[in-house]
């Protein structure tokens, strides 16, 4: 098990989140129960996932729970983009979140790949 607040990732994604809720306090009231519902439910579900995941007795099941949270983020960065597209929001407001949720994914990769080494290598030992 590790502890989450060691865990830059989630520090990392816990910030995300926070800038989302921010940033769509400047989206229309009318999307309320629409696209912000999503948002804030993708966001959340990065660092959520990622404690989850840290909570399990195993590397195997940590990284499933990153995969998840990565998917989260995907998803994340659609919803932004739709919010762009369908003329919601700025680019300009936007990209500094979409730029996170990058830095984000490359980091849940990395630590996935990291998992990874490990469960196979106590593979090899067994």
């Amino acid at each position: 098990m590790h502890k989450i607040e060691e865990l830059k990732i989630w520090k990392k994604s816990i910030k995300l989140t926070m800038l989302v809720y921010q940033l769509i306090t400047a989206l229309p009231s009318n999307e309320k129960y629409g696209l912000i519902s999503q948002i804030k439910r993708s966001s959340v579900s990065i660092p959520s996932n990622i404690a989850e995941g840290a909570g399990r007795n195993s590397n195997k099941e940590f990284k499933h729970f990153l995969s998840i949270a990565n998917g989260s983020a995907y998803e994340l960065h659609t919803q932004l983009i739709l919010t762009i597209e369908l003329g919601l929001i700025s680019k300009e407001k936007v990209q500094p979140v979409l730029d996170l949720i990058t830095e984000v994914q490359k980091m849940n990769y990395s630590f996935q790949k990291s998992l990874e080494t490990k469960i196979s290598i106590l593979n090899t030992q067994s």
